[in-house]
């Protein structure tokens, strides 16, 4: 299991990846395990500003839909459109192509809230 050193994560099973106040967000290759195949990545959230924990979206697998909460709060800017026609790209590539949203973080102190890979991958069992 990949759980990149370089990135920030969420018990929810988040990754984010933070430069200058823009994050990128998607599932970790443990959630994407998990869920098994994904069949559709809706996120209708798009130019909203959300609170940290709010849900700003959902991943559809084939046995499951599950709700995607924000990490930090912000404004979503940009969503991975690539996703509508192919959103096996999480399954495949969960740190790469398979990024989901772009937040303008609104508040940098919850970075510090924030998991770094070493407490994640006690969350996983790693």
């Amino acid at each position: 299991m990949n759980i990149p050193s370089n990135l920030k994560y969420t018990k929810d099973h988040e990754w984010i990846s933070i430069d200058g106040d823009i994050a990128t967000v998607g599932i970790t290759d443990f959630a994407q395990g998990e869920l098994g195949d994904i069949v559709y990545v809706e996120v209708e959230t798009l130019d909203e500003i959300l609170d940290k924990d709010e849900v700003f979206g959902t991943v559809e697998a084939v046995k499951t839909v599950s709700d995607l909460f924000l990490p930090l709060s912000g404004e979503i800017i940009e969503f991975n459109d690539s996703l509508e026609i192919e959103p096996e790209k999480v399954n495949s590539d969960a740190f790469g192509e398979g990024w989901m949203i772009k937040i303008k973080i609104s508040n940098p102190d919850e970075i510090n809230e924030l998991l770094d890979h070493e407490a994640y991958k006690k969350i996983v069992g790693l």
